[in-house]
């Protein structure tokens, strides 16, 4: 009767986690859709020759980058009501919005980084060839940027992954989430762990996935 009654549970605990893992890999997967593409676009702002606007990037880069994404994700929940009366209905778009916002400053750094580490004769060489800025920088300079970039991306994105976990804090409902209150509602401690597993597995995919596109870039080392 006890084991009959633990494998409900296990079903139970396993089609709850499910369900939050969802909305744990849609926060993931919107996050990096729209930070990748917003990133490229802070990068070239903090470079940019104008220096007011080089300055106003880099000072938000800056703030982003020293504050805690727990404190941006109830900033961008909680703000907008408290100063313009103008609340957000939606937790979950409110989470992806400070999630967003800040890996996209992340990732415009190592965007900056791999840019900047690509020696000036590639520039050079484009030109000799007759390539405009535009087509230098789309067809010799940014193939050689994501090998480089590869390495710390990989890094960023598997830090998100875990990141996701911080949704909890405005009351998303995910995977992290359910687990504690699973943990709650039945007085046991192995619905974290189990959740932890989850956590596990899909950073492992991304692992192998990631060294498959190093293997597959290989020939844009120097």
């Amino acid at each position: 009767m006890s084991i009959n009654l633990l494998s409900i549970t296990f079903l139970q605990v396993t089609r709850e986690l499910l369900s939050g893992f969802g909305v744990t890999c849609l926060l993931f997967i919107l996050t990096l859709v729209l930070a990748l593409p917003l990133g490229l676009v802070v990068c070239f702002g903090s470079m940019s020759r104008f220096k007011p606007l080089r300055w106003l990037f880099r000072t938000i880069v800056w703030i982003i980058r020293g504050t805690p994404l727990i404190l941006q994700i109830i900033v961008v929940f909680y703000v907008p009501g408290l100063l313009f009366k103008v609340p957000l209905s939606s937790r979950f778009l409110a989470v992806t919005i400070a999630f967003v916002i800040n890996y996209a400053c992340y990732f415009s750094e190592i965007y900056r980084g791999g840019i900047e580490s690509i020696p000036k004769g590639q520039y050079e060489a484009g030109q000799v060839l007759g390539m405009n800025k535009t087509q230098i920088f789309f067809r010799i300079i940014l193939p050689q940027v994501f090998k480089r970039i590869l390495a710390p991306m990989s890094n960023e994105v598997i830090t998100l992954v875990k990141d996701t976990s911080l949704a909890r804090v405005i009351s998303v409902v995910e995977i992290t989430k359910i687990s504690q209150q699973l943990a709650n509602n039945y007085a046991i401690i192995w619905p974290l762990f189990y959740a932890g597993a989850f956590y596990l597995i899909f950073n492992g995919l991304l692992t192998v996935l990631f060294r498959y596109l190093e293997k597959k870039l290989s020939y844009y080392k120097i």
